[in-house]
């Protein structure tokens, strides 16, 4: 690609039959330059971010902004604003050091392999407490609504301490923020009223603190306001990508049968699994930064003020970094994928959701050897910023 071709926008449409894999148009853009210039729905051009060591790069680089307002938006749909308002209070990914910093400092702690393993049996519970009622309620369930959004739910509602009693309320407002079925401004309401009910949670965690982690940080130097929107950001970060991963990685599984046999009838395969899931489906699929000063990445110049698209899912199967990338092999090392993310901002909650996928995949396959997809899957629009599954009928 010579400099003065220009992508219009970022390649979407994936192949029929293909719902795992990139866009072919996305492939194509990475195969002739893994770095490339694009023009974004508001007329910006900009740069899009395909091939692994272009992509890695800029995610480990600080020159390059993680604020919302300093992006052109890569997407239809927000191209008549003049430019996206800055992230809500607490919202890690939308903002820079030293303000990511300090929070990122406070929950590092909280989120140790170490720490994260210790909750493998109380997974191994949840997730036997929902296989126990899938069988009890008998053949053809939504995979995603049986087993995978529970699980993930379970477990950050205990590790945050929101009572058993609110629970089914607050995850109503969590699932309501990322139904596509909804408008915008019927998932913006649900956002709110989510953040409205952790805000209440506050004076109850300082009045009277109990074992979790929410408690632990009203002993921090936090304002109330900052604890609300930090425990707003990691209720909903905590649920919404494990609970996908943990659906779309079984419909993948389940589409290759010899690797749903590895994952049920080999534990020791378990972690390895996970890490190639999390290349080979790459749910996080597009990222955005913007340059704050001149940075030459791969050769090309990104200068000061351009916004670059990160694509998470072509990065992940470059055959530059990656052999046979296309195919799904579970007994694979896939070390390096940027599934989580690189440098800073990569994903404050990786360890937590390699146990909860780590020990709910291998339960699924083993209580359900049999199972099978039994009717039409549906899949999230790829604009959504987190890609899988809407409902998954399984059967077996």
């Amino acid at each position: 690609m010579t400099g003065e071709e220009i992508v219009q926008g970022v390649p979407m449409g994936r192949a029929p039959g293909c719902p795992f894999d990139p866009p072919p148009s996305l492939t194509e853009v990475r195969n002739r330059a893994p770095l490339a210039r694009m023009r974004f729905p508001d007329g910006h051009v900009g740069w899009l971010a395909t091939g692994h060591a272009e992509v890695r790069a800029i995610l480990g680089d600080q020159r390059f902004s993680n604020r919302y307002e300093l992006w052109h938006y890569p997407f239809p749909g927000m191209e008549h604003y003049p430019e996206l308002p800055p992230a809500p209070v607490g919202d890690m990914t939308g903002i820079d050091a030293p303000e990511h910093t300090r929070f990122r400092k406070l929950l590092t702690g909280k989120f140790t392999v170490r720490r994260m393993r210790l909750l493998s049996d109380r997974v191994a519970e949840v997730a036997r407490e929902y296989l126990d009622a899938m069988e009890k309620a008998g053949p053809g369930v939504d995979l995603l609504e049986a087993y995978a959004h529970p699980v993930p739910a379970v477990m950050i509602c205990e590790l945050l301490g929101v009572p058993y009693s609110d629970r089914a309320s607050f995850l109503g407002h969590a699932a309501a923020i990322n139904d596509v079925d909804l408008s915008e401004e019927e998932r913006m309401t649900a956002y709110g009223q989510l953040q409205e009910y952790v805000a209440s949670l506050v004076p109850a965690k300082r009045d009277a603190p109990t074992d979790d982690l929410f408690s632990d940080l009203t002993r921090s130097d936090l304002t109330d306001e900052e604890l609300a929107g930090l425990g707003t950001f990691l209720l909903a970060a905590g649920l919404d990508t494990t609970a996908n991963m943990l659906a779309l990685g079984t419909y993948a599984l389940l589409r290759n049968p010899e690797q749903w046999a590895v994952v049920r009838d080999e534990p020791e395969a378990a972690g390895a699994a996970v890490e190639e899931l999390m290349r080979y489906l790459s749910i996080a699929h597009t990222g955005v930064r913007a340059a704050l000063a001149d940075v030459e990445v791969g050769g090309q110049v990104i200068r000061a003020g351009e916004t670059v698209v990160l694509s998470v899912q072509a990065a992940n199967r470059d055959p530059a970094k990656f052999d046979r990338p296309d195919e799904l092999d579970v007994r694979r090392s896939a070390v390096g994928h940027v599934g989580f993310g690189h440098g800073i901002h990569q994903c404050l909650g990786q360890q937590l959701a390699r146990v909860e996928m780590t020990v709910a995949l291998p339960a699924l396959a083993r209580r359900f050897p049999t199972l099978r997809v039994a009717g039409e899957v549906s899949l999230r629009p790829e604009v959504q910023n987190i890609y899988g599954v809407q409902k998954l009928p399984v059967a077996w």
